[in-house]
């Protein structure tokens, strides 16, 4: 564990600059409007060790793959995101040196990331020799004007003699993944222009072999400011407009960057693109910085008023569920509906910025409850609008159905690693689980019998043709896949995956009763395919042992040298930094929820028992070095009233990122895990289920807190729900009528209140 930010319950802020902890810095004050996004690096120059990043949202390159070239199947390129075209940097000079916090002398440094408004501010003070200049700047990707970037400085001389201030303000093309095989670049330079205060740069893609979309990026820059502006020297991929002046002792100045950034995702032609940049610069040359920060401040309030956790007690807490909201919303907020949420978002370049199960299994709850069904509804598009490229993944592997990727950007498996890329395939049975928790939650059956079914379709069609049966056992098999629990490869029989084929099986079968026959026909979809489902489903092996009162995670588990956490030297975790592969393989020792993940899907459908006897089992072998670990375990804890551990596991998922407990998190931030800090207080704490259609809660506090609070969306209606130590009390804010269980009591809610 290690914290490098202070405990405040809205601000992500620290007054010391530590250069080791500098990537680390650069992550945890990212920001993002979906639309883009970007680390916290600095501004100015910094020759210290940093990762500039900057990310769009929906633009990515087909990268070379590096291994699997000779197995059939294999994917034929990696996607990733890729850095941006650089429209942050400036070059800051006082009395012609430039200000590199890596080499000089500051003090009243102060790093602060106001997660209430989303604006990044920085303080210092530059001591040298011959001057000393306070320098402050603020800067924020606008959340009401998506394709705006602003960042305004201010710089005070503080000394007894004039100092001479010059800023280079740049567009520059010439960036690098750090993730990049070959060391290549991918931008190529369109079309450039300048004037004394503006510049304008046009970049492209380089063209890829892949027939993927190549796009173009168009960026305009424009400067206000009391300084002169001269003449600048540009390079071949770069435009650059400089500013001069002096600062008089004990005076200031300001300087202001804007940038708009438009995409080819959004225009047809290079000349509308060209007008739209120009048009949306001039709109906001209509207003001051103050004025444009306003709209910042008032788009990030509306967003808090509804998603706000309020915890009482626990500054920690606090922080860490408002710190997860604040990026889960950076990145995904449900307003372009050809976006997904990447397992990084704008933070970095881990994961290659692609849409992984992450968003069905663990983020579709959150926006269910935090946002308008649409948004769901529009992850749920997303996978359907792929539906073609599952059924090519399937084909690419000789298999029937669909299979959806475990990592993609259009809807085609683009990852290089074979046993997750095609042994993970459990994630094709939440795409499914989505479609049911979209249905359960909002009781709207339409996408389910209509697009919906044709991706349900598609899934149990896999599974039947992915299955095997033994004669041996008389039932259905699946070999050869890795579980939830990556530290197990090329397993027979996980329990999860078996389970979810079989549920995937049963679940669309019942959706067919409510299908319209024109729809079957459409898809050729029989009573003798649907009986064979039946069949599969009915006699599917789900790995158990009777002895331990347990469900075993895949066939050869239980022959591992069973070692317990807790037994290991601490001094080899994280396991992934210390161990190798091969021991790793060969141990018990579990990265995520595995059988427990199962079991957290189902959690109505098990008995206590079954419920503690596996958590009991299974969680003293998990190490958690997954990001998606904590939030199960801590729900499943609280379901059996385990609170100690259920508050433990909280406190690891709320500030994974803030303490950097998997010591990574210099590389971004886990941005589809951060719903975990959610989950585990509405579905852990406060036991919010959804049964036969109606919302359950049972409510618990930490010891530690003094209360807590939040708000739900349930079908049309806006709840808030506080617990204290005192009591419960769930009020219906907005909506019709609505009955729920509170405690096992039925209350009749009206725009009132309920209390226990």
């Amino acid at each position: 564990m290690q914290r490098i930010f202070e405990i405040d319950p809205w601000k992500v802020i620290t007054h010391t600059f530590d250069q080791k902890s500098k990537r680390l810095q650069e992550s945890m004050t990212s920001i993002g409007n979906e639309y883009m996004g970007m680390r916290g690096m600095f501004e100015e120059q910094y020759s210290g060790d940093t990762h500039k990043g900057i990310y769009l949202g929906g633009v990515w390159f087909p990268d070379k793959t590096r291994v699997g070239w000779w197995k059939n199947g294999y994917p034929e390129y990696f996607g990733k995101v890729i850095n941006a075209v650089d429209f942050v940097s400036l070059d800051i000079k006082l009395n012609g040196q430039s200000i590199d916090l890596a080499k000089d002398k500051f003090s009243d440094f102060e790093l602060c990331l106001d997660m209430k408004t989303g604006i990044l501010s920085r303080k210092f003070v530059i001591q040298r020799a011959d001057c000393q200049v306070a320098v402050t700047a603020q800067r924020f990707v606008s959340i009401a004007q998506k394709q705006l970037y602003a960042n305004h400085l201010e710089f005070k001389n503080l000394s007894a003699q004039p100092v001479s201030l010059e800023i280079d303000s740049k567009i520059d093309a010439d960036v690098f993944n750090e993730d990049a095989n070959y060391d290549e670049q991918f931008w190529l330079v369109q079309a450039k222009r300048s004037d004394l205060t503006s510049g304008v740069l046009v970049a492209k893609t380089k063209p890829n072999n892949f027939g993927t979309p190549e796009f173009t990026t168009e960026m305009q820059m424009s400067h206000q400011t009391s300084l002169q502006a001269v003449p600048a020297v540009e390079s071949e991929k770069a435009v650059v407009n400089r500013f001069i002046g002096k600062l008089m002792p004990q005076t200031d100045k300001a300087f202001e960057k804007r940038v708009i950034v438009t995409t080819s995702r959004d225009y047809a032609t290079s000349m509308a693109m060209d007008q739209a940049t120009q048009q949306l610069t001039d709109q906001i040359s209509q207003k001051s910085f103050v004025e444009l920060k306003a709209a910042q401040e008032t788009a990030w309030a509306k967003r808090w008023e509804m998603s706000d956790v309020a915890i009482q007690g626990d500054t920690a807490a606090q922080q860490g569920i408002r710190f997860n909201l604040f990026q889960l919303f950076s990145t995904y907020y449900g307003e372009d509906a050809r976006l997904n949420i990447g397992p990084k978002g704008f933070t970095g370049e881990k994961y290659g910025g692609a849409t992984y199960w992450d968003t069905e299994a663990f983020a579709v709850p959150l926006y269910l409850a935090l946002a308008d069904p649409q948004v769901t509804h529009n992850l749920l598009e997303y996978r359907y609008k792929q539906l073609p490229g599952a059924y090519h993944n399937a084909q690419q592997q000789g298999l029937k159905g669909a299979l959806f990727p475990m990592v993609t950007f259009n809807g085609i498996e683009c990852h290089n690693e074979w046993e997750i890329t095609f042994e993970e395939i459990h994630r094709n049975g939440t795409i499914a689980y989505a479609i049911f928790n979209y249905t359960r939650y909002t009781g709207d059956h339409e996408y389910e019998t209509h697009e919906g079914f044709n991706v349900l379709t598609g899934i149990a069609r896999f599974w039947a043709d992915r299955v095997h049966y033994s004669k041996r056992k008389q039932c259905y098999m699946i070999h050869g896949v890795t579980g939830p629990n990556e530290y197990e490869n090329n397993v027979n029989n996980n329990w999860y995956t078996n389970l979810l084929a079989k549920w995937v099986l049963n679940y669309t079968n019942q959706v067919v009763q409510r299908v319209d026959p024109t729809k079957l026909k459409e898809l050729n979809l029989t009573d003798q395919e649907r009986r064979k489902w039946h069949e599969i489903a009915d006699n599917m092996y789900l790995p158990a042992d009777k002895e331990l009162g347990i469900f075993v995670q895949n066939d050869d588990y239980l022959d591992k040298d069973l070692t317990l956490v807790k037994d290991l030297p601490q001094d080899q975790l994280p396991l992934n930094q210390h161990w190798s592969w091969d021991r790793i393989l060969r141990s018990p020792y579990i990265k995520q929820a595995d059988v427990l993940q199962g079991i957290y899907y189902f959690i109505d459908d098990f008995t206590q028992k079954q419920k503690e006897r596996n958590f009991d089992f299974y969680e003293p072998l998990t190490v958690h070095e997954s990001s998606l670990s904590p939030s199960i375990h801590a729900i499943l804890a609280a379901d059996l009233h385990k609170e100690a551990k259920a508050v433990e596991m909280y406190q690891r998922t709320a500030r994974l990122d803030l303490d950097n407990y998997n010591n990574d998190t210099k590389d971004g931030l886990h941005i589809t895990s951060m719903t975990g800090s959610w989950l585990a207080i509405v579905q852990g704490f406060a036991g919010m289920r959804v049964r036969q259609g109606k919302l359950h809660f049972d409510p618990f506090i930490p010891k530690n807190w003094d209360g807590y609070r939040f708000h739900v969306n349930f079908r049309g209606r806006l709840l808030k729900v506080t617990v204290n130590k005192q009591a419960t009390k769930i009020e219906l804010l907005k909506g019709e009528p609505i009955t729920i269980e509170l405690h096992d009591r039925q209350v009749a809610l009206t725009l009132k209140e309920a209390k226990s």
